[in-house]
């Protein structure tokens, strides 16, 4: 088949017979000799009608994309004209010798049409192989033929899309009106020489990059640039066989020549090995001859695929910030300084953004409240998305009146605060992004003995900025298979960068622990682990923070990358007894506790936390207040459950 973007530019249709002219020389070439009993047949509506005589443009144009040679072209025309022409019928009958055969046949275009060759028989011969006739039930030669619809509708001028495509492949719609350009003048050219150079097994484009919507866009800006329309189909659409996969293929390369077409293919964003989806794409991109474009996201198994690779850049802090502005309009002007927060937090694309200026508008008012504390909940609404499905959000609750600390660990609790809330400023406009590419994130790690408070004070600090704190089940990362933690992690990590929450690493030295010496590949495997995630900490650019019991099995490397190391001490008699007075929420019943007495149980501010919920139900199904003897009740229970006993010394004052 003719490269079908060749042939729109080569090819000129100037006084080329229209296709009455053609239908009616082939219907002489067909009765040559025969005694026309009818000459004035019914001729269907559209080839003649009032107003719309479909000129020959079509037909040059199958001729020259399908490379038919006259004969060809002939024969699709005496198909064309039995499905149009009642005179076509007749004709046909008469040359059978029979009157119910009003069909064409190979038989009967190789005996009446111009410079028959055996080759438009074949299977390989384009007639056949694009489907252009469809070829019936029995003999080769004498098989009724009939012209595909699509191509009938083609030939008429009538707009369409082949019904056997229209259930898997879609258009695309977009707006044309003022865009972003996803493109660099550079890229947009290679794309288009790679689309140009036509091959039997053409690679594909590979649009790589973090969000969908900016890949689907550059796909667009290539078809509006290269004048094609954009369809779209995803990879679990392919058909699993291979018969059905070629005939898809063909269909589909047809289809891309009739309508100036190009295939953005969807993929799946789950890091993985390849499934059978994805094999099915493989095996099926070698068969498409037309363009085709396949989205591809870092960690999946796209990245695997042959073909030209373009990056596909995100927008900057400016550029999200200018879109922000954009949509808001007037709007904009309400946000009250929360609009560089945002563009610096929400790595949106101009999707996203757009979705979230106009929900948070619409919102501010109808409630009358801020705008620039409407679009900041939008946006975290907006964002969960991307993580739910992949960690545990926890609700925060803590405030610092919640958290027990010395004053050095307050303090650096604070300035970590503060980094989190200046980081627009410091990154953005006093220059640093455009300074540094790494270490532009946050990342601490809290480290201590189990129930210090380490991850309360996480939900402080994710509490203080207003952010979704998501905790990462470590069950649900690692893997045993070679590769998969990397690439579960990738996804974590690219998420949470998009979203701005904050990533809470529980027991993080299982995960960031000590390089060991490569005994076997296990060792190996697991060395490599621990690279990927020094250098993805290095480039991440959100916030994570790592709880340890174990901070000598957390490899040192990790800690020059991490900003803030804080020690959780156990906690003191005094810092117990501040922790037993705020322990009970307000609405708790409580009797005359002794808190100095209370803080002699030697505990953490977690087994606290549990004795207290103990006695406050032994309370409750008592309907009185939590006493003395409640909290010694609960004590032991808890005390059973560390297995250990309550000493004399943790006892001494307490009535019996």
């Amino acid at each position: 088949m003719t490269d079908v973007a060749s042939t729109q530019e080569d090819t000129t249709i100037l006084g080329g017979e229209s296709l009455t002219v053609a239908l009616d020389r082939v219907y002489a070439a067909l009765t040559a000799g025969q005694q026309e009993s009818t000459t004035a047949a019914a001729v269907a509506p559209g080839v003649t009608a009032p107003g719309h005589e479909p000129s020959g443009a079509a037909l040059q144009e199958l001729v020259a994309v399908f490379d038919l040679s006259a004969f060809e072209r002939d024969t699709l025309l005496l198909c064309a004209g039995a499905s149009l022409e009642s005179r076509f019928l007749s004709a046909c009958a008469a040359s059978h010798g029979l009157a119910h055969a009003t069909w064409p046949t190979f038989g009967l275009a190789l005996s009446a049409l111009k410079d028959p060759h055996w080759t438009a028989v074949s299977r390989l011969g384009p007639l056949r192989y694009w489907r252009l006739v469809e070829i019936g039930s029995g003999p080769l030669l004498h098989a009724p033929l009939t012209v595909d619809e699509r191509i009938l509708q083609f030939l008429l001028g009538v707009p369409g899309v082949d019904e056997r495509l229209e259930a898997v492949i879609r258009p695309i719609p977009f707006d044309r009106r003022a865009r972003r350009s996803t493109l660099p003048p550079s890229a947009v050219a290679d794309a288009l020489g790679h689309w140009q150079r036509s091959a039997p097994t053409q690679d594909p484009i590979l649009l790589m990059g973090d969000h969908s919507s900016a890949r689907q866009a550059a796909f667009v800006e290539l078809c509006e640039a290269g004048g094609c329309l954009p369809y779209a189909v995803h990879m679990h659409d392919l058909p699993a066989t291979a018969a059905e996969r070629v005939q898809l293929a063909r269909l589909w390369t047809r289809e891309a020549a009739l309508s100036r077409a190009a295939l953005y293919v969807r993929t799946d964003h789950l890091p993985g090995e390849p499934g059978p989806a994805s094999r099915n794409l493989t095996a099926w991109l070698p068969l498409v001859r037309a363009r085709v474009a396949v989205e591809v996201q870092s960690g999946t198994s796209g990245e695997s695929l042959a073909g030209l690779r373009i990056q596909i850049r995100g927008l900057s802090s400016e550029e999200r910030k200018a879109t922000w502005r954009a949509q808001l309009g007037p709007a904009a002007q309400q946000m009250n300084g929360a609009l560089d927060r945002i563009a610096d937090y929400f790595h949106f694309d101009e999707t996203a953004i757009q979705f979230s200026a106009a929900s948070a508008v619409e919102t501010a008012r109808t409630t009358d409240e801020d705008l620039g504390k409407v679009a900041w909940h939008t946006c975290r609404q907006y964002s969960r998305r991307a993580l739910d499905n992949l960690a545990h959000r926890i609700e925060p609750r803590a405030s610092w009146h919640d958290l027990v600390l010395p004053a050095p660990q307050t303090e650096a609790l604070r300035q970590i605060a503060v980094h989190l809330r200046q980081r627009a400023v410091v990154n953005e406009q006093w220059g640093f992004s455009a300074r540094y590419s790494r270490g532009l994130g946050l990342s601490a790690l809290f480290a201590g003995a189990s129930g210090t408070g380490k991850t309360l004070a996480a939900e402080l600090l994710a509490g203080e900025l207003d952010l979704d704190l998501y905790q990462i089940d470590l069950a649900t990362i690692v893997s045993k298979y070679i590769g998969e933690t990397e690439k579960n992690l990738r996804q974590i990590f690219d998420a949470a960068e998009q979203s701005g929450a904050v990533l809470l690493f529980d027991e993080a030295d299982a995960l960031f622990g000590k390089r060991s010496e490569v005994k076997d590949s296990h060792d190996r495997y697991a060395n490599l682990e621990v690279s990927y995630l020094l250098q993805r900490m290095d480039s991440y650019r959100g916030v994570a923070l790592l709880t340890t019991n174990l901070q000598h099995a957390i490899d040192p490397a990790f800690l020059r990358r991490i900003r803030f190391v804080v020690q959780f001490p156990f906690p003191d008699a005094a810092a117990r007894a501040r922790i037993w007075q705020n322990i009970f929420p307000k609405n708790t019943p409580v009797g005359a506790l002794d808190f100095p007495r209370l803080a002699q149980l030697n505990v953490s501010g977690g087994v606290i936390r549990n004795i207290a919920m103990h006695a406050a139900f032994m309370a409750a199904e008592e309907h009185g207040r939590v006493e003395l003897g409640h909290i010694l009740a609960a004590a032991r229970i808890e005390y059973a459950k560390l297995d250990r006993p309550v000493t004399s010394a943790e006892m001494k004052g307490w009535a019996s």
